[in-house]
C-alpha cells in the first residue's frame, strides 16, 4: 500500500492523507477545511485510479482562490504517480 500525507496550500484544509491499494484510491482524509464537503469527495473517488480522479477534479477553483481542495488533491495524487 503506497501512501502519502500531503500539506495543502491556498485552501482551508491543512493537509491530506491518502492512501492507494494495487493502483487505486484506497482512503483519503482531509485534515480541516469543509467537513461534510470533504467527506463527499473522498467517499467519491475512492476506489477510482489516481488518473481517474485527477481528470475529474484537477483546476477546480474554490471561489476567487486558485485552487481548492478537490484540486489539492488532484496535485498530491500527481506526486504520488
Amino acid at each position: 500500500m503506497d501512501s502519502l500525507s500531503y500539506r495543502t496550500q491556498g485552501t482551508c484544509s491543512r493537509q491530506i492523507n491518502i492512501e492507494l491499494k494495487e493502483g487505486l484510491i484506497d482512503s483519503v482524509e482531509f485534515i480541516g477545511g469543509c467537513n461534510g464537503n470533504l467527506q463527499g469527495i473522498s467517499a467519491l473517488v475512492k476506489g477510482m485510479t489516481p488518473q481517474e480522479a485527477i481528470s475529474k477534479i484537477k483546476g477546480i477553483r474554490c471561489g476567487m482562490k486558485s485552487t481548492s481542495c478537490p484540486d489539492q488533491l488532484a496535485k498530491a495524487l500527481e506526486k504520488m504517480i
